[in-house]
């Protein structure tokens, strides 16, 4: 076999190794988070609270929290998406750092919680 064949084989057994480790890199990656179960769900809806302290300028406004529970049973809010910048930090102020059950989710596994904040009527 001539050097130009073996050089071509190495490279192409290399690129495939890479495209291989960077479909397995991109698939776990992509993980979506958990929703939070009813119970876990309740307490967070338990510590927001039924009313807010910030002005609605609409009838309503939506959140997406993205939060984990740390090894303390602690809430550590990662991100909240929404449209009201002040429903952001409301959110963040009630949730961060708050303690919930042991026994209601797994230490570092990432939740996703839609949220719909209503005006009081």
């Amino acid at each position: 076999m001539s050097n130009l064949n073996i050089y071509t084989m190495k490279s192409l057994k290399i690129l495939v190794l890479a495209i291989a480790l960077f479909a397995m890199n991109v698939s776990t990656s992509t993980a979506s988070p958990a929703n939070p179960n009813t119970k876990l769900r309740a307490e967070l809806i338990e510590l927001i609270g039924k009313s807010c302290s910030f002005e609605l300028t609409k009838d309503h406004c939506t959140a997406e929290v993205l939060f984990m529970i740390n090894e303390q049973n602690e809430i550590v809010v990662i991100s909240v998406n929404s449209e009201n910048e002040n429903a952001e930090a409301y959110i963040k102020g009630k949730l961060n750092y708050q303690k919930v059950s042991p026994k209601v989710s797994q230490a570092g596994e990432i939740y996703l919680l839609p949220l719909r904040i209503q005006r009081e009527s």
